[in-house]
């Protein structure tokens, strides 16, 4: 029987750039082993999602001109490329249907109408909370069209621990996330206090 998780693996491994856009997909996989227990779900369905949602924003997929990528679709192109590549690594033909339901509705903007798609959409908000939020967003700063200064990624961190956490719609992923919130809350008092007030 081929590896398709094996094969996924190896392709994002040597697509995800610049580099640190790789640890993502492991992380993101682990929290829905972590978020699931207890419930019914397809984790072929979960893991091809959860390693591929993100094809979009790696370089060589995504645009170059700053104009274009500033209006590129990530989820879009993903949806586009995903299903060849899964016929490629003979994936189950049956549930790839269900993996790109799950890619697109992972954003926390999205209400999820698959429990694949719920623990995906739950994963990737605990990963815009906590300690690792603070280095994925941190680190982009003067390198993402988004973040040219330290007081554009510090106003991402405080939309995210307000806005975020009433989006989780399952139940270990809200007790997962009182952790995560607790650290960004210390992180956002303690950076606002240490500016005094100056610019970044």
């Amino acid at each position: 029987m081929p590896d398709f998780r094996a094969q996924i693996q190896q392709y994002i491994r040597e697509h995800a750039l610049p580099i640190d856009k790789y640890s993502h997909q492991p992380r993101l996989y682990q929290l829905i082993l972590a978020i699931g227990q207890g419930l019914s779900y397809d984790d072929d369905v979960v893991y091809a999602a959860a390693w591929l949602h993100d094809l979009g924003v790696f370089i060589g997929h995504r645009p170059s001109d700053l104009a274009a990528l500033a209006a590129w679709d990530n989820v879009a192109y993903a949806l586009e490329k995903v299903p060849a590549l899964l016929q490629q690594w003979q994936f189950p033909l049956e549930k790839i249907k269900a993996v790109l339901t799950a890619i697109a509705q992972h954003s926390p903007q999205q209400t999820p109408t698959s429990i694949e798609a719920s623990l995906l959409r739950d994963a990737d908000i605990l990963e815009q909370l906590g300690a690792v939020a603070i280095l994925r967003i941190v680190s982009k700063v003067g390198r993402d069209t988004r973040y040219q200064t330290f007081d554009q990624a510090l106003a991402t961190l405080e939309h995210n621990v307000m806005q975020l956490p009433s989006q989780l719609h399952l139940a270990n992923s809200q007790q997962l996330a009182q952790a995560r919130i607790a650290v960004l809350q210390q992180f956002i008092t303690a950076a606002q206090a240490e500016s005094q007030g100056q610019p970044w």
